[in-house]
């Protein structure tokens, strides 16, 4: 036991993979904040693509809340991730710019984990796994 502890070699990428995907669920706690605070939000929302505010603020709730379940059930999760992924640097580099490094700390926790799936894959335990058999 002590041994399989202190080995270099993977327990599980597969399993590790999905506590990363397993993750993204609370990002989607503030995509549903954005989504029933909407009009609120709507009005002040960073518009950094010059589409308009309100389009912006659904790119994001969409970032936000739509994709993590995706990227949950490992379905498309690489397509998911990429919304999700520019979602994050967005609110790195403009949402919180001019804030303190703490203020930004959020977006790079799922920023890693996003890079870090992206990177290896949903792993076995996906539906982009079982479909793709």
């Amino acid at each position: 036991m002590l041994r399989k502890l202190l080995s270099i070699k993977p327990i599980s990428i597969d399993a590790g993979v999905l506590l990363l995907r397993l993750f993204s669920v609370f990002l989607m706690v503030y995509g549903w904040d954005k989504f029933i605070n909407f009009e609120e939000k709507s009005s002040y929302w960073p518009n950094p693509f010059h589409i308009g505010s309100v389009a912006t603020l659904v790119l994001t709730i969409v970032a936000e809340l739509v994709c993590p379940v995706f990227i949950i059930l490992g379905f498309y999760t690489r397509i998911a991730l990429v919304p999700a992924m520019i979602n994050m640097i967005m609110a790195i580099l403009i949402g919180h710019t001019g804030q303190p490094f703490m203020e930004r700390e959020h977006a790079f926790s799922f920023l890693i984990p996003f890079v870090v799936i992206f990177l290896n894959g949903p792993g076995r335990y996906s539906m982009d796994a079982i479909i793709r058999k």
